[in-house]
């Protein structure tokens, strides 16, 4: 009996802890953002539509299956941000001035994401692995993309909205010719621009191999002036000295003398 006031305490620490661990459960599953309106449809609709964000959001529901996030300020997008998001289908970032996306940002959802939209952006290029393994339809549209090599390979490992698909144009390009047209029609009249890319590549060593092919040329043309210079410096310094022919004369006339 003496150990009951000793066990109480312990007992009722250990609960709270528990009941703090379990709340904790709870609004990392449940939570909704302050500054985001979430409803329950067999899933968690978070909508965070037109709420002057510049960043997503850190504490959103585990179960989120939509995610509305248009209409911000958001610029850029780091690697894992939806990772925890292992539900979400559909994922809206449209008409916000994303101009830079981290290589592993969807990781996580690639399986489960149905719909990316990223239409109305400042994005121009994006790196080869970002979009990578995503099974979800995309939407690109309205972008200044620059369209090159990167970019092609890019979209070759995408499901590209089809609705949107001819608003994906060049803002600009390797070539001056197909700005302002839909990549897509690019692509699809045969054009490579990987072809462009190995051309410029060509050229460039061409160039390199030229400069220092003439710097060598340069460097020869150099020493046999030089050396020229010194045998001509030469040559006249010997024609300087007295010949043997008169060194000789003039011994000869000592000589007799005696």
């Amino acid at each position: 009996l003496g150990l009951l006031p000793s066990v109480k305490p312990s007992c009722a620490s250990l609960l709270s802890a528990g009941t703090l661990w379990l709340l904790s459960v709870i609004m990392s599953v449940y939570a909704c953002p302050n500054i985001c309106h979430c409803t329950d449809r067999n899933g968690v609709v978070v909508q965070c539509t037109s709420s002057n964000l510049e960043n997503i959001p850190s504490n959103l529901p585990r179960d989120t299956v939509v995610l509305l996030l248009s209409s911000n300020r958001i610029k850029h997008i780091p690697k894992e941000t939806f990772t925890d998001l292992y539900r979400l289908r559909e994922l809206d970032l449209s008409h916000n001035a994303i101009d830079s996306v981290e290589v592993g940002a969807f990781q996580g959802i690639s399986e489960s994401l149905r719909t990316l939209d990223l239409s109305n952006n400042h994005l121009s290029s994006l790196p080869k692995d970002t979009l990578a393994k995503l099974h979800a339809r995309v939407r690109l549209s309205h972008n200044p993309w620059h369209c090159d090599c990167s970019l092609q390979e890019v979209l070759r490992e995408l499901k590209l909205d089809p609705e949107t698909v001819n608003e994906v144009s060049c803002y600009t390009a390797v070539q001056e010719e197909y700005v302002g047209q839909p990549v897509i029609q690019v692509l699809d009249s045969g054009i490579n621009f990987c072809n462009f890319h190995h051309k410029t590549t060509d050229v460039a060593m061409f160039v390199a191999m030229f400069c220092w092919f003439s710097m060598v040329t340069a460097y020869i043309i150099y020493y046999i002036k030089h050396n020229q210079e010194d045998a001509r410096r030469h040559m006249a310094y010997l024609k300087s000295l007295p010949s043997t022919s008169h060194v000789s004369k003039d011994y000869d006339t000592a000589s007799s003398g005696f």
